[in-house]
């Protein structure tokens, strides 16, 4: 997640990894969210506690940058041979936070400048960036959003070219780079009438020029920039219901949408490029690593995959992995009520993400690219 200062990371990721602690959460899910770093994971839990039940948000991150990684355990419904010949059985969602204002500002000196460098290379090597747009700095500058908007992706170019040399080794455009960049709304319930089509006409009208000029200074930094994706997806986030002297945290908006972004999102659009022959083929490479494995585990393949997962093509098969890529509708709710019902719980899971998206688009807060 790329935002300014006080566009609210810090609370986003704290409400999202609380919420999964709680009991509704673990009992209606087929996983359990644990926190791979337990002192991180308590840090988060208490910051979320704290938002329930005191009405206390969390302070800004100040200086250092915090990777926050994240394992999604099935819980185990088959019997034991089922389970060891599943293609996996976790999945790992890493969530970066970092001091908005290095976005903003000059740091403090040389050493805070190598973390600003490692920390931006670290998160160049997701697999999707969300673009974070404050709607409480919307509503200040209400009749005149312009102003904020242009500055805000004016701030994302500058410091992007200001770090370029530093990110790109002796100049070589990276390979490893997130392709898809989508434009997230954070705060939403301040914006409460603002739906995912608004959001995009919003930006599109107030700040198309700017976004545009990002997409360039990134097609700059990145090998295979054709398949390049930069405000062409949309997202509506909130982190709870906050009033005067309560924060009800189990009214948010988007942050289940998370795990299933960064699970079916990048496989989607990856293969869908792929197939277009719009990306090279190495760097397709870097891309599809294990997409073999995701596609045998959402349409319940009986694959047999070597230990060391790799490419599409060598595994399973581009027939395969086309099929799971072009699974939905009706068919994607088919094969989640089979799997449940054989309580194959990978398969529901991952079809299940499909099928959350797909809700999140009915519903209005997300908006994907037909591209």
């Amino acid at each position: 997640m790329f935002g300014e200062s006080g566009s609210g990371k810090t609370v986003m990721v704290s409400s999202f990894y609380g919420a999964t602690q709680e009991p509704q959460y673990l009992n209606k899910n087929l996983f359990n969210v644990v926190a791979d770093n337990i002192g991180q994971g308590n840090r988060l839990h208490r910051n979320y506690l704290g938002m329930r039940d005191s009405a206390r948000l969390p302070g800004p991150t100040n200086f250092a940058a915090t990777s926050y990684s994240f394992t999604m355990k099935l819980k185990n419904g088959l019997d034991a041979k089922a389970v060891k010949a599943r293609p996996f059985d976790a999945l790992r969602l890493v969530w970066h936070d970092y001091p908005g204002d290095w976005f903003e500002q000059d740091v403090s000196g040389p050493e805070e400048a190598q973390r600003r460098v490692d920390t931006f290379k670290t998160l160049l090597g997701s697999d999707v960036a969300l673009l974070l747009v404050d709607s409480q700095r919307l509503l200040d500058n209400s009749g005149e959003e312009e102003r904020y908007l242009k500055s805000l992706f004016s701030n994302f170019r500058n410091g992007l070219l200001t770090l370029k040399d530093d990110l790109l080794l002796d100049g070589k455009p990276l390979v490893e780079f997130p392709l898809i960049w989508m434009m997230a709304l954070s705060k939403s319930d301040l914006l409460p009438n603002l739906d995912v089509f608004m959001f995009r006409d919003l930006l599109i009208d107030k700040a198309g020029d700017e976004i545009e000029e990002l997409r360039k200074v990134l097609a700059g930094l990145v090998e295979g920039n054709d398949a390049l994706s930069v405000g062409e997806d949309f997202v509506l986030l909130s982190s709870a219901k906050f009033d005067a002297n309560k924060i009800e945290v189990m009214k948010r908006v988007g942050l289940d949408l998370v795990p299933p972004l960064a699970a079916m999102l990048p496989f989607e659009r990856h293969i869908r490029w792929e197939q277009a022959k719009l990306i090279p083929r190495k760097v397709a490479d870097k891309l599809l690593v294990g997409a073999g494995a995701l596609a045998a585990g959402l349409v319940a393949a009986k694959v047999k995959l070597p230990g060391k997962l790799g490419v599409l093509q060598k595994f399973v098969g581009p027939d395969l992995v086309d099929i799971a890529a072009k699974l939905a509708g009706d068919k994607v709710r088919q094969v989640n009520a089979d799997a449940l019902a054989k309580r194959d719980y990978l398969t529901a899971i991952l079809t299940g993400f499909r099928m959350d998206l797909d809700e999140g688009e009915k519903e209005h807060i997300l908006l994907r690219s037909r591209r």
